[in-house]
């Protein structure tokens, strides 16, 4: 009897860890950096921008799978004329391993003086938040 209880066991310990196994998927992906910059190569990193300027969020996003998304999500903080933490723009991109640019230009006007932020987020978590200004 005690044979027959051991052998149910073990096949529903067996059918268990192979359900978890098939249901469970661990992502390694991750950001060895990120950080503002000036121009879109990201050779200039930087936390003040001009008026006029874009802003550029560089991402060098390691150990992912081809599927792997990151969004960038662009707010205002404390700007001249808007309400606190207003929502500017959000783009997602879906890679692999890669150095990723994301862009923010503000066509026809001048970026208003005040503190922005971007927030990146890696298969939607969120990852890091760089914050910068314009003067």
């Amino acid at each position: 009897m005690k044979n027959v209880n051991f052998k149910v066991l073990l096949a529903i310990a067996v059918l268990a860890i192979a359900a978890l196994a098939c249901g469970f998927s661990a992502s390694t992906a991750n950001f060895q950096q990120a950080y503002m910059a000036a121009d879109a190569a990201g050779t200039t990193s930087t936390t003040v921008y001009g008026p006029a300027d874009v802003f550029y969020a560089i991402v060098d996003l390691a150990n992912a799978p081809d599927s792997t998304e990151v969004r960038a999500v662009w707010t205002a903080i404390n700007v001249v004329g808007e309400q606190p933490n207003t929502l500017i723009d959000q783009v997602s991109i879906q890679s692999s391993d890669a150095v990723l640019t994301f862009d923010l230009s503000n066509t026809n006007m001048l970026w208003p003086s005040g503190t922005y932020k971007v927030e990146l987020y890696l298969n939607g978590n969120l990852e890091t938040t760089l914050n910068f200004q314009v003067q």
